[in-house]
């Protein structure tokens, strides 16, 4: 590996060291060679929703379901499936137990008691382009709140300007590459 890499790795490291034991995130590690890297993370957000907020299984399962439809409505602009993911993170997912029933809401974020929440970071997280021509795409820091990516970030040596990381950024929500991961992000930086 270059010396080059080695300083970007450090500076990648610093970063990850940061929200790990500064801001409490819990590491999940370099994702770079694992298959199937989403942005909702299905196991870590059931078992939030199982283990910290208390719902049953048929509550979450439908949740997942609407969760899953709004970010991946590619009926809908971009900017339109990230409004509606918002609106389910920020005011509940709207679930029926059953025929008949009276609506509850799903929480996804625990906005009342946000150290209930789990917070997490992965690396390199590779995401496989939606197009077969397209190459996959990895962005070097990923935030997941209860297993939901919120936030991406694109980090760039001292040399490399700003505009750089936010042309990467921008080609990484293209249509070809990886537009739906960006559905859920709040965050991208």
């Amino acid at each position: 590996m270059s010396a080059i890499g080695q300083v970007e790795r450090k500076t990648q490291q610093r970063v990850v060291k940061l929200f790990r034991d500064t801001l409490g995130y819990d590491y999940l590690g370099d994702w770079t060679d694992r298959v199937g890297n989403r942005n909702i993370e299905e196991g870590l957000l059931r078992k939030f929703l199982r283990e910290r907020q208390g719902y049953d299984e048929a509550l979450i399962t439908r949740a997942l379901h609407l969760l899953d439809k709004a970010a991946g409505d590619t009926s809908k602009s971009p900017y339109d499936r990230n409004r509606d993911v918002y609106s389910l993170l920020r005011y509940g997912v709207k679930v029926k137990p059953g025929v008949g029933e009276n609506t509850v809401d799903v929480w996804l974020i625990d906005w009342e008691h946000p150290e209930n929440n789990h917070f997490a970071i992965a690396e390199e997280v590779t995401v496989a382009a939606a197009d077969d021509k397209a190459h996959e795409k990895r962005p070097d820091v990923v935030l997941y709140v209860n297993g939901i990516a919120l936030g991406v970030l694109e980090l760039k040596r001292s040399t490399v300007s700003v505009a750089e990381g936010i042309r990467q950024n921008l080609d990484n929500q293209k249509k070809e590459f990886i537009q739906p991961f960006f559905a859920t992000m709040q965050w991208v930086m």
